[in-house]
């Protein structure tokens, strides 16, 4: 009975990461509209670090002490947060946000890779391993990069050099970070914290402050930093913590399912049946990653049995 009720809070966890990961891409496209990428990077990276600190400090814990967890902190922010934030801002200038989600996905792939060239991954059965090749060509079939030339750009290849390096990222923090006696709310409030110095450098290419910001930029802002930062940073770091950098990139494949249908009934943009076969193909890609292994009960010996014996 555990065991069920653990896999369905671990689903639950999923779904709701995936709920809120996946309107991160509609939120940074109504907040363009009033910051600039690199002021929408450092606002967000604010607003996060605030409301995962305020939450570390309400749980009665402190945040991560010693230079070299800070130096771990500040390393993996950039691959995670500061890096992949600011790409995903540069190129969603020129993407749409249902197509934003869709490269997004390929992050389970990437994270793959590098788990097995670093040696962090577990175990990878052949199911695993097919489940990530369909989800990837679930991808393929809703982005359909035979069909859309204009977005095979630069903005395209921003999104997916930021989905590489949230591979990089959740290795580099299941390696160094998670399982170290550190409760998980200290340590995503602290790499939000070094996040926010990160990106404070790049503050001067951004250019002045907008002098006007519209009620729809300013909301969307608050969102995007609250929730679609600071709580699903939190969540990611708690999957990557109790299942593994890969179980939590798979998370990724569900983006474009609410990327896609968010982009789609709030700014219109396109959906199609050959979309939704996509979505489909992704879903059971995401299904075939997340399947145990059966553990095989070994029959306990009878007393008549163990006398014999």
């Amino acid at each position: 009975m555990n065991g069920i009720a653990g896999r369905s809070w671990a689903w639950a966890r999923v779904g709701t990461l995936a709920l809120l990961w996946g309107s991160t891409f509609l939120w940074i496209k109504l907040a363009l509209a009033a910051l600039s990428p690199a002021q929408l990077t450092f606002a967000r990276c604010v607003l996060g670090a605030l409301t995962l600190t305020a939450f570390c400090f309400g749980t009665r814990q402190r945040l991560p002490g010693g230079r070299r967890i800070w130096g771990h902190l500040f390393v993996a922010a950039f691959f995670c947060n500061a890096l992949p934030f600011s790409l995903f801002s540069i190129g969603q200038q020129t993407v749409s946000s249902g197509v934003a989600g869709v490269l997004n996905a390929t992050t389970p792939l990437w994270t793959l890779l590098v788990g097995v060239v670093l040696g962090t991954e577990r175990a990878i059965r052949p199911t695993r391993l097919g489940g990530v090749l369909l989800g990837f060509g679930g991808v393929v079939l809703i982005s359909a990069p035979w069909q859309s030339a204009g977005s095979v750009g630069w903005g395209s290849l921003a999104i997916v050099a930021a989905a590489a390096s949230y591979a990089i990222g959740f290795a580099y923090m299941g390696r160094n970070l998670a399982g170290k006696g550190i409760p998980t709310i200290s340590l995503s409030a602290g790499q939000l914290i070094a996040a926010t110095a990160l990106t404070a450098l790049t503050l001067p290419t951004g250019g002045p402050p907008p002098v006007h910001i519209s009620q729809q930029g300013l909301i969307a802002v608050v969102i995007l930093g609250i929730f679609a930062t600071g709580i699903t940073f939190h969540l990611t770091f708690r999957i990557i913590a109790d299942e593994g950098a890969t179980n939590a990139a798979t998370v990724g494949y569900l983006l474009p399912v609410v990327s896609v249908l968010l982009g789609a009934i709030v700014l219109g943009e396109g959906f199609s049946i050959r979309v939704a076969i996509g979505m489909v193909v992704v879903l059971i890609g995401v299904a075939m990653t997340r399947l145990r292994k059966p553990t095989v009960e070994i029959p306990q010996p009878t007393e008549k049995e163990s006398v014999r014996q």
